[in-house]
């Protein structure tokens, strides 16, 4: 049984600067963060504003662990005009490039656009094409970069937010050593979290950990929605997952309210795993895999 590192997205601060907010996350006892790629926050574009953002980072003792590549209607991998499509790429070379100058271990890309929209079969089959080629670019460049490169599952009203779409695009990927994160709160909107845990589990580097009540994308802390942690954790532990949670909280409030939401999750987290551990002996556990 896994006693998973969590740590904290900087997203939960995006509407101001980066330098404004590593202090205190590092006070409020998180040393590991995901880096939020909002230009008003870190602007990736700025290769000075990285670096020096790298160098706060090691100053402070932390980790940068993965970095988030921007998302936005007009970032769109999937779209049937080659322009739009070479505007996104670019967005993400760029960020690929930051993501490479802060040192993390993954670069985690939404693979479709904001809004919602289903086309029809056949042109739903170019985006995801589509989707397919350029991610197939960004994810040679990641290599190059010596950075892992992850994609998210995304909300169910979304492009690729079911999971055969999703399943589709991790294969249609070239790079062997293609990752997924899972994001417990748009699974759970789709109404199906443990499958797409399992579908994903051979992909599993990483979880964005939050919470909702069934409705909208509320990124709650765990333990306050309506997602089954206990049972979660336990089915995860059994896919032999050993990587980071990231916790992403909703942001638009005091910073202290949202460290002291972040702390309670992250407590919640790891008592639950230590329980398991506790239940579930590593002998009994490894007998209970599957061969």
């Amino acid at each position: 049984m896994s006693d998973w590192p969590v740590g904290l997205s900087t997203g939960c601060f995006y509407q101001v600067s980066i330098f404004d907010c590593l202090e205190a996350i590092r006070n409020g006892g998180f040393c590991m963060v995901e880096i939020c790629s909002s230009p008003s926050h870190l602007d990736y574009h700025d290769h000075s504003r990285v670096k020096e953002t790298a160098q706060r980072i090691q100053e402070l003792g932390m980790e940068a662990y993965s970095f988030h590549a921007p998302f936005a209607d007009e970032i769109d991998i999937t779209a049937l005009d080659e322009h739009q499509r070479q505007f996104a790429a670019r967005h993400l070379f760029q960020a690929a490039e930051a993501a490479a100058e802060l040192g993390v271990r993954y670069f985690v890309i939404h693979p479709g656009p904001e809004h919602s929209y289903r086309p029809p079969a056949e042109e739903l089959l170019r985006r995801m094409q589509n989707a397919a080629d350029t991610l197939n670019k960004v994810a040679r460049r990641c290599q190059q970069l010596g950075v892992g490169f992850i994609v998210e599952n995304m909300l169910p009203h979304l492009i690729f937010g079911n999971n055969k779409d999703m399943l589709w695009l991790m294969g249609a990927v070239d790079n062997v050593r293609v990752g997924a994160c899972l994001d417990t709160g748009h699974a759970y909107l789709s109404g199906d979290l443990h499958n797409v845990m399992y579908k994903l589990s051979g992909h599993l580097q990483m979880i964005h950990a939050n919470d909702n009540r069934g409705n909208n994308d509320d990124h709650l802390p765990p333990g306050h929605g309506n997602i089954q942690w206990r049972p979660l954790l336990v089915e995860l532990a059994r896919t032999g997952f050993h990587g980071g949670f990231v916790l992403e909280l909703a942001g638009n409030r005091e910073a202290a309210a949202i460290l002291h939401d972040a702390r309670r999750a992250r407590q919640f987290l790891r008592n639950l795993s230590r329980e398991i551990a506790i239940a579930v002996p590593p002998a009994a556990d490894a007998a209970a895999a599957p061969l």
